[in-house]
C-alpha cells in the first residue's frame, strides 16, 4: 500500500515537473521574436527590442503600433535590412559600436530616427561630425635633414590614419636600407629626421656618415609615398611647390580622397 502511494506521489511530482518545464520552454519561446527587416531575418529577445520605451520597436512588440506580417508570420519592417544589424547591436550593447571604415553614418542616422532611438541618433550624428571635422584637417609628414631643413619632403593628407601608415612604411624602408645604423634617423609625431642628406648630380641622397656609401634617395621615398597613396584610393593633387617642375623634384606631395 505504501509502495503504491509512493509511486503515485512520484508520478504526480514528475507530471508537475514536466508541466513546469513545458511552461518554461513555452515562455522562453514566446520571448524570442523574429523580425523581417527589408528581407533580412533577425531573431532576438523581446527584452532587447523593448529596451527603450516609446521607441518604434517597443511600440510594435507591445501592440502600440500596428505592423504587417510576412508570409511566415514574422513582423515585417520595410527598412534597410543590412543596416538594421547596427540598430540591433546598439540595443544589445547599449553603445554605438561600428566596424572599422564604416562610411554610412548619414543612412544609419536616418534609420535611428525612424526607429525613434534618439540616443543612437545623437551618437551617430556626433560620430559623423567628428569625421567631417577630421577630414577637413590637413595633416602632414615631414622628411628632412637635421642639419638643413630645406632638404627633404613634406607629405600632406586629410586622413590622419594614412599619415600614420605611410610614416611607419617609410621608417620600415629606411631601417632596411640603414641596417645596423638605427641612429642615422629619428622619428617624432610628424617628422622623420635623417642625419645625412648630401647634394650630388643625381639628386639628394641619404648616405652613411663614415664612408658615404649610397643607401637611399628622396626620390625612392617619394615613389613609396605615391604608390601607397594610390593603393589606398587617394589622389595626388598638384604639387604644393610647382616651381620644381615635376613631382620627382618637388618638395611636397598633397593627397586627398
Amino acid at each position: 500500500m505504501e509502495r503504491k502511494i509512493t509511486r503515485r506521489e512520484n508520478e504526480c511530482e514528475e507530471k508537475h515537473s514536466n508541466s513546469e518545464g513545458t511552461e518554461q520552454d513555452k515562455d522562453y519561446k514566446t520571448s524570442l521574436i523574429t523580425l523581417n527587416v527589408g528581407g533580412y531575418l533577425y531573431i532576438t529577445q523581446k527584452q532587447t527590442l523593448t529596451k527603450y520605451p516609446d521607441s518604434f520597436l517597443e511600440g510594435i512588440i507591445n501592440g502600440k503600433i500596428m505592423c504587417p506580417f510576412d508570409a511566415d508570420g514574422h513582423y515585417f519592417i520595410d527598412r534597410d535590412g543590412l543596416l538594421f544589424r547596427h540598430i540591433l547591436n546598439f540595443l544589445r550593447n547599449g553603445e554605438l559600436l561600428l566596424p572599422e571604415g564604416f562610411r554610412e553614418n548619414q543612412l544609419l542616422a536616418q534609420e535611428a530616427d525612424f526607429f525613434q532611438l534618439k540616443v543612437l541618433s545623437d551618437a551617430v550624428k556626433s560620430r559623423w561630425e567628428k569625421e567631417q571635422l577630421a577630414s577637413r584637417e590637413t595633416t602632414f609628414l615631414e622628411i628632412t635633414d637635421s642639419h638643413d631643413r630645406s632638404q627633404g619632403l613634406r607629405i600632406f593628407c586629410n586622413a590622419p590614419d594614412f599619415i600614420a601608415k605611410i610614416k611607419s612604411r617609410i621608417v620600415l624602408v629606411s631601417k632596411s636600407r640603414l641596417d645596423g645604423f638605427p641612429e642615422e634617423f629619428s622619428v617624432s609625431s610628424n617628422i622623420i629626421q635623417f642625419k645625412y642628406f648630401i647634394k650630388s648630380e643625381n639628386g639628394t641622397r641619404l648616405v652613411l656618415k663614415e664612408d658615404n656609401t649610397f643607401v637611399c634617395t628622396l626620390e625612392t621615398l617619394k615613389f613609396e609615398a605615391i604608390m601607397m597613396a594610390l593603393k589606398c584610393g587617394f589622389r595626388l593633387l598638384t604639387s604644393l611647390d610647382c616651381s620644381k617642375g615635376s613631382i620627382v623634384h618637388s618638395d611636397a606631395l598633397h593627397f586627398i580622397k
